[in-house]
């Protein structure tokens, strides 16, 4: 079809997705806006409400490596289409559940199932804006993702004024649909007829280990995921503990703390990864290593960002501390695919996210658990996240090496 070949294709692309993206992290968030609507009818522990969470990240760290290794061997467009599928059938089954064993069980799911989605949809983002827009469309792509997160009060909402388990039948509904309206819009990038039979030779050839091969015996990949790792745990860190630190530190309410911890906050990370992509677009005109540098320095910006608001005793000067931050920590998100896309054998491209997801799972898991330990042994909330300002420093010149890694890169 001709839809394809036209120039507006490839941000008609990245707007669908966007939609994908905010189902994504929607569907994922909600089950913890409804804690009280569920505790009501399924009796469990704290500790196994928490394990709803924990099992989903779990399973989808374990599974992101294997999830983009799918995305790079077959179909990009059609892994996402099935991803979206399973995972919206699976939110559907939530809604079906009845006791603890079985929301268990449809959380494990999930994890498996949204897994597929980013490694494949970022690449095929990128191999949609090969010039000076990918950062920009990857950008705009990370917003959507943002705003599916900022959304997840929308399931508690509707528990609160129907059931818990209307809403996870209505967004099953709307993913499901989503899925077959894109089983006829979305497609791989194709040339032409030799350029599709030469990719699907291609596609064909590639092998997990080989690709696990080539992307860790490449240093530069070691050192992206290095910072990755390091910018989940920093980002688990602040998020993760900064409504507590709010209502403990300023002793405010429940819903102040919330406002003000995600309100703000995510209004200057949506932002933060839009502008952050445009800017580095654009500065890569005059600059080849513009999308490794804008990250660095927004890293070195938000350092003072964060250590000011941990240090200070006015509200207002926090607030505007921690929006600092979730305008510049997001320049990383906007900017990391096209960064992988530059530094590795491009055959590997989602399987190289897919490790990325893992490695960003497993050490932001940790970072949270270490947060948590340090407050049991009576450190607070200021000093937890000074160290994660450390930690920023330390991407931040982590960044400026990769700077001569790439110099040899087109």
């Amino acid at each position: 079809m001709m839809i394809y070949k036209r120039s507006f294709y490839p941000w008609l692309l990245v707007a669908m997705l966007c939609v994908v993206g905010c189902l994504n992290y929607l569907d994922r968030m909600m089950i913890t806006t409804m804690r009280s609507s569920i505790l009501e009818e399924i009796p469990m522990t704290e500790a196994q409400f928490g394990l709803l969470t924990s099992v989903f990240l779990w399973i989808y760290g374990i599974a992101s490596p294997f999830a983009g290794y799918l995305a790079d061997k077959f179909n990009r467009s059609r892994v996402i289409i099935g991803s979206l599928l399973i995972w919206s059938l699976v939110t559907w089954l939530t809604s079906q559940a009845s006791n603890f064993e079985e929301l268990l069980l449809a959380r494990a799911l999930m994890g498996i199932s949204e897994a597929c989605y980013i490694p494949a949809a970022l690449a095929l983002i990128v191999e949609y804006h090969p010039g000076n827009t990918k950062s920009t469309a990857t950008g705009i792509h990370i917003g959507g993702v943002y705003i599916g997160q900022s959304l997840g009060f929308i399931g508690g909402w509707i528990a609160e004024t129907h059931t818990w388990h209307y809403a996870f039948s209505i967004f099953g509904i709307i993913g499901v649909t989503y899925a077959f309206i894109l089983m006829f819009l979305l497609k791989d990038k194709r040339n032409d007829l030799t350029d599709s039979a030469a990719e699907i030779t291609t596609k064909q050839s590639i092998n997990l280990g080989e690709a696990f091969k080539s992307l860790f015996s490449n240093r530069a990949f070691n050192l992206v995921l290095f910072i990755w790792g390091l910018a989940g745990a920093v980002s688990w860190m602040v998020n993760g503990w900064l409504p507590t630190y709010y209502k403990e530190k300023f002793n405010l309410s429940q819903t102040e703390a919330g406002v003000y911890s995600t309100v703000y906050f995510f209004t200057a990370m949506l932002l933060g990864v839009i502008l952050g992509g445009a800017m580095a677009d654009l500065c890569a005109k005059r600059n080849k290593n513009a999308r490794i540098l804008l990250p660095a320095i927004g890293f070195l910006v938000a350092v003072p960002g964060v250590i000011i608001a941990s240090y200070t005793e006015l509200v207002w000067v926090t607030v505007i501390g921690f929006i600092l931050y979730a305008f510049t920590r997001p320049f990383i998100d906007a900017n990391m695919m096209p960064i992988l896309e530059r530094m590795i054998d491009k055959r590997y491209l989602a399987t190289g996210y897919g490790i990325l997801n893992f490695c960003s799972c497993i050490i932001g898991g940790l970072g949270i658990y270490a947060a948590g330990m340090l407050r049991d042994a009576q450190i607070n909330l200021s000093a937890i996240f000074q160290v994660a300002g450390l930690t920023m420093v330390i991407c931040a010149f982590a960044l400026f090496s990769l700077v001569t890694k790439s110099s040899n890169k087109s």
